[in-house]
């Protein structure tokens, strides 16, 4: 194996682990970045590894997860020849680019490991979009499509508002990356984005309302929904670089809270913290939000 390329090196040594049971069907492999640091290779050398694995059937991709080890590891296979009609395509450069950024974070997309996760040259995609600036642009726009619209026939402006946010707070459950993107302050114009603002800003528009009114809520409502959705990818980037899970970093943490409980110096917090000694407190952002949703609109005249 000295002389194979790098990638043919880390897809077999991920291969025999997985075939002698190191890894087991369900266990992450590591991230493209941890493939990167440990092999010494390049991000789009990690892509093309855990993509040979996955066209052989032995691992699949979870969103918000990462790269596990397939739960029925099938004999490796060759990836299949191209279908006529199979030519690369901006669509697929972009689907292929979102499949990435829901698996391992937007931080590991790059036009080379789009490439590599298709299976052509690392120049082919630039025939269809001009460079990762614009890819990434593509993948907003495109994922903000894939948001179902609320059902027209709702017609009071706080379920219509409801109904909006929920679907965005939905959205970034599925592309945490997205949150990351959207900046308040130096808005960037994309065509699917606007039909969101534009269901937003209709249910908003109430009697009495003035314009600059109706803007400060959108913008209110916007941001409480991407704010607290910007912890879905810290969580995501986080427990790839660490290898821990959310429970496992807060025990490594247990010492530092005891600390703080005992040394008498925040009552109010120390009291909180032993109120759940018994049954403990699952930090539920779904349960936040809702919470979040429902004071907003009820402070709304």
């Amino acid at each position: 194996m000295a002389d194979s390329p790098p990638y043919a090196r880390i897809v077999a040594e991920l291969r025999r682990r997985i075939a002698e049971g190191e890894l087991a069907p369900g266990d992450r492999l590591p991230s493209t970045r941890q493939i990167a640091i440990r092999w010494g290779v390049a991000l789009a050398t990690a892509t093309k590894a855990l993509t040979t694995l996955k066209n052989e059937g032995l691992i699949v991709a979870e969103p918000r997860v990462g790269t596990v080890v397939a739960a029925a590891p099938t004999t490796p296979r060759p990836r299949p020849p191209a279908e006529p009609g199979d030519e690369l395509t901006r669509d697929k450069i972009v689907r292929a680019a979102v499949e990435i950024a829901d698996a391992e974070g937007l931080a590991a997309v790059s036009m080379r490991g789009v490439a590599a996760k298709l299976g052509v040259s690392a120049m082919s995609p630039y025939r269809h979009v001009d460079g990762k600036d614009e890819l990434v642009l593509l993948m907003v726009d495109a994922t903000y499509g894939s948001m179902a619209p609320p059902d027209p026939k709702i017609k009071s402006w706080r379920a219509r508002a409801e109904a909006g946010s929920r679907g965005l707070w939905a959205l970034y459950r599925r592309h945490p990356w997205l949150a990351q993107y959207t900046t308040l302050t130096r808005p960037v114009m994309l065509p699917n984005l606007a039909v969101h603002a534009e269901w937003m800003i209709t249910a908003l528009s109430a009697p009495g309302r003035t314009p600059t009114q109706v803007m400060n809520l959108h913008v209110l409502l916007f941001s409480y929904v991407q704010g607290l959705a910007v912890n879905l990818e810290r969580e995501a980037s986080a427990r790839a670089a660490t290898g821990l899970t959310e429970e496992e970093w807060l025990e490594t943490q247990a010492e530092q809270y005891r600390s703080y409980v005992e040394s008498g110096r925040f009552p109010a917090f120390s009291g909180l913290m032993r109120s759940f000694d018994e049954h403990g407190y699952d930090l539920d952002l779904d349960v936040i939000f809702e919470l979040g949703l429902t004071a907003l609109l009820d402070g709304l005249r």
